[in-house]
């Protein structure tokens, strides 16, 4: 069984930063693409930023310049630094991963972790 955990969220002022962190475990043979998506009260769930197994990224227009994903393979855990942070960030985040297990290939997601910031 896999297992997405979050950690890093909270409340910050406008202007301000968090560092959101998602570790994998359990039974998988390799993670391809990590990513971090949010969704804000009464919208759809959007794509923040993803990282593949080589270190290619790629961010929403709206968070580019200001947020930093990044992976440590060694220890199966992706992360996202938020800089600059604006009310409008303000959602449940996301982690989720692409995963080789024994005969497929699935993608899991985590619980979700709260990034309020306030004006």
């Amino acid at each position: 069984q896999v297992q997405l955990v979050e950690s890093g969220g909270g409340l910050v002022q406008a202007g301000g930063s968090l560092r959101l962190s998602c570790a994998a475990s359990g039974r998988f043979l390799s993670i391809n693409v990590m990513g971090w998506y949010r969704q804000a009260p009464g919208k759809q769930r959007e794509l923040v930023a993803t990282i593949r197994s080589g270190g290619s990224t790629d961010y929403a227009g709206s968070v580019k310049g200001r947020f930093t994903i990044s992976r440590d393979n060694a220890k199966n855990t992706v992360y996202l630094q938020m800089n600059n942070l604006k009310p409008e960030d303000t959602a449940v985040y996301y982690c989720n991963a692409g995963m080789y297990i024994i005969g497929s290939y699935s993608n899991f997601w985590g619980q979700g972790t709260q990034v309020t910031v306030s004006s």
